[in-house]
Order: structure tokens, then C-alpha cells, then sequence
């Protein structure tokens, strides 16, 4: 025991002691240890081999006050629950849901929020042989299984998600590189499907699907080399972000299946990306041990932070936190409790809007945005960033104001600019998600369309693909001059590549093969002197197993390890008080 209690005194303990709690500017963030989920019985899980655990939220709008529901996965396992939040304790022993699959495992699911009740919810399961399941939880219903017999993609589901503002088309990845449209009204057909070319361009192409009635997948997409790891829709519904294990970002226009512009990692293979809630900025994580920050506007790097050890899992812009700085420092007296309560307090969080909401009026005072992401990794550590005005804006004097971080409403999303680039040849480029976009919905992906956009887009899409594949194909089409330095986005193979894709007669991708040396230096990959190098605000280890989940919502942080524990961090001020009843719940019930 005293050489144990020695050791753990040595230095040893700072560097693998868990965090239950850390502090920002806003205050102390703390882990609720009744609210982790997990599998009921809490046996430690084996994760040798199992793919990644992976959450998804959906709000049910259920009267109780209880509207949230949570799914998660944990090796061949699937669980539904009720997500009490900073509110109540965990009960494990009552899932709404629990299902056990054989000869294969969910990797990713997502929620379609548009349909979402109480009585029903829609959620797609990709799973690691290639197969897509739509199931209601609710209803305990299995609806339809996709790819069921493997002739459209056999290997693994890497990412899968509702295509916003439709309640019918859904995107899925896949392992070997190719991305699939697909419509839930519609079957995939008894044979293999048979493709045309639609368009192709710089590291990608696209077919739709020959057939004499309208069957799926609507749309084949290969894009890069090697797995497609990850995909997320801009906030607005139009642009569609991929990072793929060739180590390329790729930014299309979804309808009109275009390229906006690229990206390559450092070195290695891109694992994850995200989208700022204004669509202004993207974030991507990988085998660099680094998270890249991509301006959507100016189609370039502008900043990277390295503050992990090894490979970065998940990166996720926090939409409830902000930085406001005026040109004239705020005077203020008193504890620290006071300034707490003035800066979390109703009459704050609205003025601060207000001043949002003047950021171009002539008459008012500078207002600058800072952005707050977060990261985690294979390290087991959870990194929280700051984007500040002087890594945005570069070439604008800094105020000296004194920055006050604040937590925000959803429907007050940080409002950063940014100008035309100069080297476009003077075309405009509109950024997604100019207007403010809704409230966030809980869910692990990407914010859905407006409301006012949701209706059109789902018309427009489902109309298209009611009448045909080929008016489909039509959509938005059009020929667009290149941005002069897209002659620099050479396609190459990263020094984490692992495989290529199997071979493939109508995968029409241009093979060419650039030298990491010749690409390094250039705006597609800047070196790292080249570009501002962000620091972690915080940077704790805060799991055993390697972090795999990061969702920010609006009174917690929620986080998940491969030991398969969903871990709910109140934000300052919003720690539950949990009753004497809730805190007696037993960890270890049964499943009926």
C-alpha cells in the first residue's frame, strides 16, 4: 500500500490520472458519474477488434420532459435509451431497446430528425459487412435492410447519415472509398447494380445506377484512395465535406456534384471533419496528430493545433460557447462567483446577442467571434480550442479588449467573416449557412437545413428522384470556371496509406500519384511554419480506452471511450441535483 501510494504521489500521477473535472474562462466543467451510460451488466468489454462505439441524440418532444432519446453502440450490441442528461441518474436497467447482432457489428447510425416523435423515430445502422438497417427503436420495429445481400458494397459501413431536409434520402460510406444515394422508398434490386458515368473531376467521380425502373443506390460516388472515413453536410444542406484515408479534405456541392475546393493532411489519413454551426469553417482530425483548420471561403489552411499524442478521433464545434470582444474593456468589481453569475445570466447571454446582431452596423462598436471546438483521440485525451480574431483575421489590428467567453443560445451561432478570396477570379462564393441557422437538434451529426430550406430541398430532392435517376442528374448541373489554384490539387498517396480501392471498370479516377515532398509547401499543404499553431486550452486525459465520441450539447458535454462509457461533463452552472431516489438506482439491472 505505501509503495502505491507513492507511486501514485510520483510523477507519474499527472500524467495517468483520469480528469473528472477541468476549468475554461467560463468556469468548471465536471463529470456526472450517475449519468454515464454503458451496457447494463458493466462488464468490462473486450474492444480487441470491435469497431469504434459511436452516439447518436434525437429529441422526441416528449411532453415529460424527458424528450431526449440516446443510441449507442458497444461491439455486436445496439442500445436505445432515455437520456436523462444533467438531470437524473442513469437508469441502465430499462433500455427502451437493446439488440444483439451476429456475424456482424454496427459501426455508425443516425437519426432523422425530421420525423422524430414520440411514438416513432427513424435510425439508420451501418454495420461492418456492408449492410444498412432501418429500424424504430420505439416501435422495436426492423423497417428495411439495405445492401442486404452485399451486391452493391461488401466492405465496412465507415459513416452514415440522413441527407438533410429529406425524410427519405440517406448517405452512406464504405471502407472502399465509395459513397451511395440512397432512398428508403426503394429497393436495391436482386443483381448487382450496373452504373453510368455522370461527372468526374480531380480525385473523384460519380455514376447513377442503369436501370429501367428506379431502384438503389441512386448515386455511386468514389472519392479518393482507400477508406472513405468520414462525411458531413455543410449547415445549410449544400455542401457535403469528405475526409478519406488517402489524406485528403474534399468540399463538393451536394446537388450539383461539384468541387469546391481541397485539402491535404500533414501526413497520414484524415479520420474526421466538421463543420462550423456558420458554415464558414471546417475542422479535420487524423493520423498527423493534428486538427487542421480549413476556411470554406479562401479554400485554405489558416491554422492547425497539435496538442494530441496520437491520432485525432473526433473533432466537433461547441455551438453553445462564444468569445465576445468589444473595442472598449468592460469594467467589473467583484468575486469571482459574481462575475460567474453576470456572465451565465439571462440579461448577459441577451445583450450579448444583441451586439451579435450589430456586428456589420456602422454605428457600432468592433465586434469579433471566437470559435470553440473540441477534439479527442486515441491518446485519451480531450483537447478544447480556441479560434481567436487574430488567427481569423490576420491583417486587422487586434483590440484590447477583454474577452469574456459565454455560453450561447443555439439559435445565436458564432458569426465570424471572412472575404471573398482574392485569387477567384472575381466569382462570388456563398457561404453556407449565411443566414442563422435553427437550434441545433442533439445528435452526433451535422446541424439539418432551415426550415424554410429543409421543405424545398426535400421537395426538390424526392421530386427528382421520383421522376427518374436521370433528372436527378440534372440537378443544379452546370459548367463552372476552376479556381485558378485548383491546378495545385494534385492527388497523392499519404504516408498512412493502407490500401487501394479493389479494382473497378467504371472507377474512372485519374491514378496520378504526386510526390508528399512536392506537395508540402504548397497551399494544398502548407508546412507547418507556414500557418498559425493553436494550443489546446485545456488538454486532459479523461478515459482508460482511446475516446471515440464528442458531442456538445447545450447543458453538458457528452463523450464516449472504446470501453463502451458514455460520459455526460455538466457545463459551469449546470450541474444537476440528483435526488436521493435517482442516486440508489443500481447500475447493474437486468435486461428483460
Amino acid at each position: 500500500m505505501l509503495l502505491s501510494k507513492m507511486a501514485a504521489e510520483g510523477g507519474g500521477k499527472e500524467m495517468n490520472e483520469i480528469k473528472t473535472q477541468f476549468t475554461t474562462r467560463e468556469g468548471l466543467y465536471k463529470l456526472l458519474s450517475h449519468s454515464e451510460y454503458s451496457r447494463p451488466n458493466r462488464v468490462p468489454f473486450n474492444s480487441q477488434g470491435s469497431n469504434p462505439v459511436r452516439v447518436s441524440f434525437v429529441n422526441v418532444n416528449d411532453q415529460s420532459g424527458n424528450g431526449d432519446r440516446l443510441c449507442f453502440n458497444v461491439g455486436r450490441e445496439l442500445y436505445f435509451y432515455i437520456y436523462k442528461g444533467v438531470r437524473k441518474a442513469a437508469d441502465l436497467s430499462k433500455p427502451i431497446d437493446k439488440r444483439i447482432y451476429k456475424g456482424t457489428q454496427p459501426t455508425c447510425h443516425d437519426f432523422n430528425h425530421l420525423t422524430a416523435t414520440a411514438e416513432s423515430v427513424s435510425l439508420l445502422v451501418g454495420f461492418s459487412a456492408g449492410q444498412v438497417q432501418l429500424i424504430d427503436p420505439i416501435k422495436k420495429e426492423t423497417s428495411k435492410l439495405f445492401n442486404e445481400e452485399r451486391l452493391i458494397d461488401k466492405s465496412r459501413v465507415t459513416c452514415v447519415k440522413w441527407v438533410p431536409g429529406s425524410e427519405s434520402l440517406f448517405l452512406v460510406a464504405h471502407s472502399s472509398g465509395n459513397m451511395y444515394l440512397y432512398n428508403v422508398e426503394h429497393t436495391c434490386g436482386t443483381t448487382a447494380p450496373h452504373y453510368q458515368l455522370l461527372k468526374q473531376g480531380e480525385g473523384f467521380a460519380v455514376h447513377t445506377c442503369k436501370s429501367k425502373s428506379t431502384r438503389n443506390p441512386l448515386l455511386k460516388w468514389t472519392v479518393g484512395e482507400g477508406a472513405l472515413n468520414e462525411f458531413a453536410f455543410s449547415p445549410d444542406g449544400k455542401y457535403l465535406a469528405c475526409v478519406s484515408q488517402d489524406g485528403f479534405l474534399r468540399v463538393f456541392n451536394f446537388d450539383s456534384v461539384e468541387l469546391h475546393g481541397t485539402m491535404k493532411s500533414y501526413f497520414g489519413g484524415l479520420l474526421c471533419v466538421c463543420w462550423s454551426p456558420d458554415g464558414k469553417y471546417i475542422v479535420t482530425g487524423g493520423e498527423d496528430d493534428l486538427v487542421t483548420v480549413w476556411s470554406f471561403v479562401d479554400c485554405r489552411v489558416i491554422a492547425r493545433g497539435h496538442g494530441h499524442k496520437s491520432w485525432v478521433s473526433v473533432v466537433a464545434f461547441d455551438p453553445y460557447t462564444t468569445s465576445v470582444e468589444e473595442s472598449d474593456p468592460m469594467e467589473f468589481s467583484g468575486s469571482d462567483e459574481d462575475f460567474q453569475d453576470l456572465h451565465f445570466g439571462r440579461d448577459r447571454a441577451n445583450s450579448t446577442q444583441s451586439r451579435l446582431s450589430k456586428r456589420n452596423s456602422t454605428d457600432s462598436r468592433p465586434v469579433s467571434v471566437t470559435y470553440r471546438f473540441g477534439s479527442v483521440g486515441q491518446d485519451t485525451q480531450l483537447c478544447l480550442w480556441d479560434l481567436t480574431e487574430d488567427i481569423l483575421f490576420p491583417h486587422q489590428p487586434l483590440s484590447r479588449a477583454r474577452t469574456h467567453t459565454n455560453v450561447m443560445n443555439a439559435t445565436s451561432p458564432p458569426a465570424g467573416s471572412g472575404g471573398a478570396n482574392p485569387g477567384s477570379n472575381g466569382n462570388s462564393i456563398t457561404t453556407p449557412g449565411n443566414s442563422v441557422p435553427p437550434p441545433l437538434p442533439r445528435s452526433n451529426s451535422l446541424p439539418h437545413s432551415a426550415v424554410s430550406n429543409a421543405g424545398s430541398k426535400s421537395s426538390v430532392m424526392d421530386g427528382a428522384i421520383a421522376s427518374g435517376v436521370s433528372k436527378f442528374a440534372t440537378l443544379s448541373l452546370h459548367d463552372r470556371k476552376e479556381r485558378h489554384h485548383e491546378k495545385d490539387h494534385k492527388r497523392n498517396h499519404s504516408m498512412g496509406h493502407i490500401s487501394s480501392k479493389s479494382s473497378d471498370k467504371l472507377n474512372l479516377v485519374t491514378k496520378t500519384k504526386t510526390d508528399p515532398a512536392k506537395t508540402l509547401g504548397t497551399p494544398l499543404c502548407p508546412r507547418m511554419e507556414d500557418v498559425p499553431l493553436l494550443e489546446p486550452l485545456i488538454c486532459k486525459k479523461i478515459a482508460h480506452e482511446r475516446l471515440t465520441v464528442l458531442i456538445f450539447l447545450e447543458d453538458c458535454i457528452v463523450t464516449a471511450c472504446q470501453e463502451g462509457f458514455i460520459c455526460t461533463w455538466a457545463r459551469p452552472g449546470k450541474v444537476g441535483l440528483l435526488s436521493s431516489q435517482n442516486q440508489a438506482n443500481s447500475p447493474s439491472g437486468t435486461v428483460v
